[in-house]
Parts: C-alpha cells; sequence; structure tokens
C-alpha cells in the first residue's frame, strides 16, 4: 500500500499504536540510513505527537500520569495508602483510576518506596573495597524517576556491587529524565528538563566521571534522545558522551581492570529478557554479558518486545493489546521456567517490561506467574553476596 492511497484520518490510530520502542528503526524498517529515503518512522511518530500537543495542549490525565516527581512526593506522604489503593484487585479504587486516569482496571502498576533511593544511599553508604582491581574509579548513579521513588532495589542492588568493586559512587536526581513527556509530545519540557539537567551535571562530567544510568529508557534520554531535541547546547553533548547504562558499566570494568573476588554461583537458572531501549542504545546485548560473567550460570535470552511500551501497556485502550504483543515472550519464560531443574529468575533490563511479562505468564497460564522481575543487577548484586 502507498502511502497516497491512506487516508489522513487513519494515520492517528498508527500514531497512537507506537510505544517508540525504536525497534522498528534498529532491526526492521528496510528505508533507514543509508538509504536515500532516510526514513526514521519513530521520530515521524514523535513528531505528529508533538504538533498534536501543540495544537490541543495535551490530554490533561495523561499530564498528570507524566509528572513522575510530584506524583512521588505525594504518594511518599502516604505510601501504604496510595500502593493499597493502586493494587490488583482492588475493586473500590481501580475503577475509578480507569475511569478517571484511563488506567486498566487490571494492569500491574508498581508500589511507591516509602524512602527515596537517594535517601537510602545517603543513610546505608556500602563501603568501598580498596582492594578491588578497579579500586580509584568514581561514577555517578543517575537514580532514575522509577528507581528513586519506586524499586529502590535497583539503586541499592548497583552500589553494592560498584563498592565490592572499589568504584566511590554517588547517588544523583535533578528530576526526571523526561520520557514521559517525550511519549505525549511535550517536547518542550523534555528540552527543558534536558538544559538544566546536563548543566547541573557538567562539572562531575568535566572531571571524568561517567553517569550511570539505572532504567534502559532513561540512558537512552541522555545519550540520543537529548541531543536530537536540543543539539546545540554543549552540556547536553559532553552528558551524552558520560552515559553509560547500569550494565554496559559492570562489563566495561570486567573487560578492563577485571571484576573483585566473590562472585559466586547462583541457585538456579535465568531467563534474561532484553529491553527494547536496551537494544536502541546500540551498545550489544550487555546484560546478557554481565549475567555470564557469574559462575556456571545457565542463561537463557529473550530478545523481543514485551509489548508494555512505557505507559502505553497500562493504558485501557491499550492493555490488551500489550498482552497479545507480549505473548510470545510470556510463553517462552513459562518454557524456561519448566524446563529448570531447581529455581528459575526471571529479569528484565526494564522494570515495567518485568511486571508485564509475568503478569502475562499468569495470563497464560495459571500459577506461572513469577512474583518478582527484577533488574539484572540485582541478580549480579545476589552472585556477589551484597543484596
Amino acid at each position: 500500500m502507498e502511502l497516497d492511497t491512506v487516508d489522513s484520518k487513519d494515520f492517528k490510530p498508527v500514531v497512537d499504536a507506537c510505544t517508540l520502542c525504536d525497534m522498528c528503526f534498529m532491526t526492521k524498517c528496510p528505508y533507514v540510513p543509508p538509504h536515500e529515503f532516510n526514513l526514521d518512522f519513530p521520530h515521524l511518530m514523535l513528531r505528529y505527537r508533538v504538533a498534536e500537543y501543540q495544537k490541543s495542549g495535551g490530554d490533561f490525565a495523561e499530564k498528570q500520569l507524566t509528572k513522575t516527581d510530584r506524583n512521588a512526593s505525594l504518594a511518599r506522604l502516604a505510601p501504604g495508602i496510595c500502593n493499597w489503593a493502586s493494587a490488583e484487585g482492588n475493586i473500590v479504587t481501580r475503577p475509578l483510576l480507569e475511569s478517571t486516569l484511563g488506567v486498566h482496571r487490571d494492569a500491574v502498576l508498581p508500589t511507591y518506596a516509602s524512602k527515596s533511593l537517594e535517601s537510602q544511599a545517603k543513610s546505608k553508604p556500602a563501603p568501598v573495597n580498596t582492594a578491588a582491581p578497579a579500586y580509584g574509579r568514581k561514577a555517578l548513579i543517575f537514580a532514575t524517576c522509577f528507581s528513586n521513588h519506586k524499586r529502590t532495589e535497583t539503586g541499592m542492588a548497583a552500589l553494592g556491587v560498584l563498592a565490592k568493586n572499589g568504584v566511590e559512587a554517588e547517588v544523583v536526581y535533578p528530576m526526571c529524565c523526561g520520557m514521559p513527556q517525550l511519549e505525549q509530545g511535550n517536547i518542550e519540557d523534555v528540552a527543558d528538563r534536558a538544559k538544566k539537567v546536563a548543566a547541573m551535571l557538567r562539572p562531575q562530567v568535566d572531571a571524568g566521571l561517567p553517569v550511570v544510568a539505572l532504567v534502559p529508557s532513561c540512558a537512552l534520554m541522555l545519550k540520543f534522545e537529548w541531543p536530537l531535541i536540543v543539539p546545540d547546547d554543549d552540556n547536553v553533548k559532553a552528558l551524552s558522551g558520560a552515559t553509560r547504562d547500569i550494565s554496559e558499566y559492570i562489563v566495561d570494568i570486567a573487560k578492563n581492570e577485571g571484576l573483585a573476588e566473590g562472585l559466586g554461583a547462583l541457585d538456579g537458572s535465568v531467563t534474561v529478557h532484553i529491553a527494547c531501549h536496551a537494544r536502541a542504545q546500540n551498545m550489544g546485548q550487555k546484560a546478557t554479558e554481565m549475567l555470564r560473567l557469574i559462575p556456571d550460570v545457565k542463561l537463557n535470552v529473550i530478545e523481543r518486545c514485551s509489548g508494555h511500551g512505557g505507559s502505553w501497556g497500562v493504558m485501557k485502550d491499550h492493555f490488551e493489546t500489550a498482552h497479545k504483543v507480549g505473548k510470545p515472550v510470556a510463553r517462552q519464560a513459562i518454557k524456561n521456567a519448566k524446563a529448570a531443574e531447581n529455581r528459575h529468575y526471571l529479569v528484565s533490563e526494564c522494570p515495567l517490561a518485568g511486571m508485564h511479562i509475568a503478569q502475562g505468564m499468569g495470563l497464560i497460564e495459571a500459577g506461572a506467574r513469577v512474583e518478582d522481575a527484577p533488574h539484572p543487577i540485582e541478580l549480579f548484586a545476589r552472585a556477589f553476596g551484597v543484596a
């Protein structure tokens, strides 16, 4: 079908169905550079959303969901009540959440931590191993809104692994990277965040410190999206060059100085899901490389879209489609778990994808759902005995 045969009214459903995973650009589309068409479909969809947002001002309910830092500040006033209200199966609050904000009543949602990662890191600093081969390294941990406000275990595991390997790490969290706003087309907000954060971190970047992101989507924003949005900002360029994904950084230590002693075997096999935004960083399967450093590890790799797509997969209009798209991943995860001789772990670089896959497993087969699908660094920390 040629584009000029498609009615303009049919464009929007295509745009709304895009999760900005970047996989069509990275692995599927034949018209990307160096082809003369030079087609970047994900950013074409983004430009449509930007134009739509500038025209309409955005949907009120969706804009509230993107305010991750504000929402976390409110939730931290009473995290128990907030987590109760957002829990699966809450027949009182989840229908209300669906009718007001459009979040599907059956979608699994992350819980809020009572203390931020920044706060926990300051109160429980991990002692730096001065005998480690990489002793002397220093790094900034970009907490990300998800790890700072919700799954703080990822950040604490990363800090433990880095300290074990002689790295003096400091947690920083100026603000959310703006990925939720980017999904909605609020490009001005993202540009403002990029300029502010990059300026704040410029002294540490100039001092040679890498900025290590805990979530692939955030690493992708700092590395690639921010420089595209504000291409003439030198601070953003510098930050882009200094940014590393946490798995990427651990593998770099292993390849250069070598890891510290003490990495032990796990008590089971592992299925690792490679997140789309990790693949979009074009750095290879760093989570796979990291986990293969664990002695005698039995590792299964799934490199396929989970179907979640950030906030896209929890919305009422997309929830069922998201699980349909992610069904092959959930099926493979079930198959791997059944083939395991003893305990089996499911991990994903994307925290939301991990939760989505776990829920999908339960939807396919009763009793197949796993309780947790953490970031690979959490499993690596367990193997090191620091989690």
